[in-house]
């Protein structure tokens, strides 16, 4: 292919797809706004689930690599009420399908297997405009422009190539998770710890959740779920720990110690991550030489598809190129038509997910949920 390949972004998604095409011979470039590839952690644990996670692995010929990152017995759930009573319990045994890994590690993997100078970092994107004929111009916020005739959106939620092509935002959804880590779990917070236990825990009441996972190295990773307007939210002030902890731990007065811990007893300062979505079904009409992916494309509640549905895209795009190496309108038209209706049934059951882990009957919808699961795998 003669017609250079520009990707914005080098999550998994943007990562994926390169890989993929370098697989195929064909070259890509990468523009990142960190500074580098260490620049900050990369979230906690992931999910790779085997029909889309898993499946883009191997395309980028990486599988291999990926079973030597994953957590073992991380496919433990567990469901608690508010005093910490275990109402459901699903071990891992191993069959689930859906391994841990963390996030940081399998970006590793993905950079390592990319050729030297693939990713150009500190390349933070302030603007992309199209200059008719399929051309794009990229400015960055070092001064610095590009030029292309095949532009990828791999930049997340807040994507500055999507206005190219929609004019769709992401709207909060009414869900905010405040985010805490617990470190050395297992010798200075032995109640959390086994309140947690070796996977995910999800204790629930309506409007309002503590998540929790265990991670590698006794870490205790948690978000607190919390059903509020974002006046409510934006009313704490987080730049001040110790106030935020203490709003935030009053919202679950009365809940077990070892659960209300993961707030209070946080080893690092809170941090919200208010949740924003794209309308479900968010599409647009073709337009010559670019396209979204991952978040970009289709940014829902967070329950375990994201990360996912983001290196599929990756590989559905870069395996559509290379069977259009000359036809690059074919390859992305061939792409979007599988991934708009995929990412439309994905963002709609991540919603659907997300409900029941926090209306008004929880956590008994969650557990049905779970019980729901384990019969379709007898």
């Amino acid at each position: 292919m003669t017609i250079p390949i520009t990707i914005v972004g080098a999550g998994l998604g943007g990562l994926t797809l390169a890989r993929v095409l370098h697989i195929h011979g064909i070259p890509a470039t990468i523009y990142e706004a960190e500074p580098s590839a260490d620049t900050r952690t990369q979230g906690g644990m992931l999910d790779i689930h085997e029909d889309d996670g898993q499946f883009a692995l191997k395309a980028a010929g990486l599988f291999d690599a990926f079973l030597g990152l994953i957590h073992e017995g991380g496919q433990a759930s567990r469901v608690l009420d508010q005093h910490g009573k275990v109402l459901l319990e699903e071990p891992d045994d191993g069959k689930g399908g859906r391994p841990e890994v963390l996030r940081g590690d399998l970006r590793r993997i993905l950079l390592d297997s990319l050729p030297a100078g693939t990713v150009l970092w500190g390349k933070r994107l302030t603007g992309a405009v199209a200059l008719g004929d399929g051309r794009y111009a990229l400015t960055f916020a070092d001064g610095s422009t590009v030029s292309t005739r095949l532009l990828v959106g791999a930049d997340g939620a807040w994507s500055k190539v999507r206005p190219l092509l929609s004019g769709a935002k992401p709207e909060y959804i009414g869900t905010t998770f405040i985010e805490t880590y617990l470190y050395n779990a297992d010798e200075r917070h032995q109640a959390v710890a086994e309140a947690v236990g070796g996977g995910a825990m999800f204790a629930l009441a309506p409007g309002k959740g503590i998540f929790a996972h265990r991670e590698p190295g006794s870490v205790l990773h948690a978000y607190i779920a919390l059903n509020r307007p974002a006046e409510w939210i934006a009313g704490i002030d987080f730049t001040d720990a110790t106030t935020a902890t203490a709003r935030i731990a009053a919202e679950f007065d009365g809940w077990a110690p070892a659960l209300t811990a993961l707030i209070t007893d946080g080893d690092t300062p809170p941090v919200p991550r208010v949740l924003h979505a794209l309308p479900n079904g968010h599409r647009w009409d073709r337009m010559p030489g670019v396209t979204l992916l991952g978040d970009a494309a289709h940014l829902a509640p967070p329950a375990g598809e994201g990360a996912n549905l983001a290196m599929l895209d990756g590989a559905e795009l870069g395996k559509a190129i290379a069977a259009h190496p000359d036809d690059v309108e074919a390859a992305l038209a061939a792409y979007e038509e599988a991934m708009f209706p995929r990412s439309e049934t994905a963002a709609a059951e991540s919603h659907r997910v997300l409900a029941l882990c926090l209306d008004d009957r929880a956590p008994l919808g969650l557990i049905d949920f779970f019980n729901d699961a384990l019969e379709g795998k007898r």
